[in-house]
């Protein structure tokens, strides 16, 4: 009896070890599960972010070449023969510095 005692306690103990271990592998799991969850929700965050950084670059960037682009036309049609003058002087330049290499 004394020996049925022992291995039974024996058993009821490795029982008790085993259905620890799957709660502590539940537990583990679930606790991964939420690491995954809270890197993808940083990740999602980051992305939108991003986007909103980059549309508001692209605003900018469209804005300066509006900008360029009147002030070049107004240019233009306020001083003809000065920017034609410019544009020759320029392509002039660019064709010495290319003579050169």
């Amino acid at each position: 009896m004394d020996q049925n005692t022992i291995g039974g306690n024996r058993h009821e103990r490795r029982r008790q070890q085993s259905i620890s271990r799957r709660q502590d592998g539940g537990d583990a799991a679930m606790e991964a599960r939420g690491k995954v969850d809270q890197a993808t929700g940083d990740m999602e965050k980051l992305y939108g972010q991003a986007k909103d950084a980059a549309a508001d670059v692209a605003q900018s960037v469209q804005q300066g070449a509006k900008g360029a682009d009147d002030l070049f036309r107004r240019s233009i049609e306020e001083r003809p023969y000065t920017t034609a003058f410019a544009a020759l002087a320029i392509g002039w330049l660019m064709g010495r510095m290319r003579r050169h290499y």
